[in-house]
């Protein structure tokens, strides 16, 4: 789900080269995506363009945030809108895969939030960046909640976006780990459609779920539902 006008209140995403539009799944959970109270410290995995970044040193003025991607052009391009964008200081970004964080950093993170290389069953797409970014060749599920429970603040939240249909599998491997899901949102593109994508956020303490549903538009196309926009609404000048 791809949108076509990118400006947003603080910052406006830059699509130079050969950077990957700005999608529906990191709007929705860069604005879903919480930081805890005493938490300062954000790992953005896989950030592309830098967008999950950007939103979330947007709504937290305290987060300090690493971006990480293995792409290079990514990378170039995630580090030219932060410093175009006025949190310049609190955000970087390291060319380093997921694994070797883990192997080689002792930080624990307060949030580590992910749209992850998820489309599994999909074909293969021809720009080798864009294959990398939707496929798990790059980084499994399993290997990227075994991950988090490494890097993790006790205290701290991971927070993703998922196809619905990885849904079960991504909560019995979390729980094999000793995370425990806070809040689910289920989410559908359009009235009486099924759902497409689940945001779920961890933390290792058990907690009472809270679980609930938004729908994007209502039936007309790009006609946004109330709960979408206020949802998004502080980001989007369009809202």
């Amino acid at each position: 789900m791809a949108n076509n006008w990118f400006k947003f209140k603080q910052f406006t995403i830059n699509q130079s080269g050969s950077a990957m539009k700005v999608g529906t799944d990191g709007v929705l959970l860069g604005a879903w995506a919480s930081l805890p109270e005493r938490g300062s410290d954000v790992l953005d995995v896989g950030t592309g363009t830098g967008l999950l970044s950007l939103m979330i040193a947007q709504k937290y003025l305290n987060a300090k945030l690493t971006a990480i991607d293995i792409d290079r052009v990514s990378c170039i391009q995630a580090k030219e809108n932060f410093q175009n964008s006025k949190w310049k200081d609190r955000i970087s970004v390291e060319e380093v895969s997921f694994q070797d964080i883990c192997l080689q950093s002792a930080q624990k993170y307060d949030l580590i939030i992910v749209n992850p290389p998820y489309f599994s069953n999909s074909l293969p797409a021809a720009d080798s960046s864009r294959s990398l970014a939707r496929h798990q060749k790059s980084l499994s599920l399993d290997e990227l909640v075994i991950g988090v429970k490494k890097l993790l603040h006790s205290q701290g939240y991971f927070n993703l976006i998922l196809p619905s249909d990885q849904k079960t599998k991504c909560l019995q491997l979390a729980n094999e780990t000793g995370l425990f899901p806070r809040r689910i949102l289920n989410v559908r593109s359009n009235p009486g459609k099924e759902f497409i994508r689940v945001l779920i956020e961890f933390s290792f303490n058990e907690n009472d779920l809270f679980e609930n549903e938004l729908t994007i538009e209502k039936d007309k196309r790009h006609e946004y539902s109330e709960d979408y926009i206020e949802l998004t609404k502080e980001f989007y000048l369009k809202f």
